[in-house]
């Protein structure tokens, strides 16, 4: 299977190209919504307790995350540590998902 990264800055048109190949029934791996996911589940407890009071309701609030970790290079590091393995784990499942179901393309929608 071959796969296409898509990558680059906000604004550059990684999305809408994602959905090009996604209109084609090409398996499309967003790893914003991943993320988005991992802050509505798996991630939950692990950010909660490294960053305590800012999940609410089983979800990860963003401003407060925001709130402790923007301006702090360390605490941005101990996020990502966090955060980064999980992502890699999703990716690789949708992956093998995609080789498994026979696609011969695959598409990876990475942001910088």
């Amino acid at each position: 299977m071959f796969v296409l990264g898509l990558t680059g800055s906000l604004g550059m048109g990684k999305s809408t190209t994602a959905k090009f190949f996604a209109g084609e029934g090409v398996p499309v791996y967003d790893a914003d919504a991943a993320v988005h996911r991992l802050y509505e589940g798996e991630a939950v407890p692990l950010i909660e307790a490294a960053f305590p009071g800012t999940t609410e309701g089983g979800r990860v609030d963003r401003e407060k995350l925001g709130a402790r970790v923007i301006g702090d290079a360390a605490a941005i590091a101990k996020l990502e540590a966090i955060v980064h393995p999980l992502v890699a784990k999703a990716r690789e499942r949708f992956l093998a998902e995609a080789e498994k179901g026979g696609a011969k393309v695959a598409v990876l929608d990475i942001p910088l």
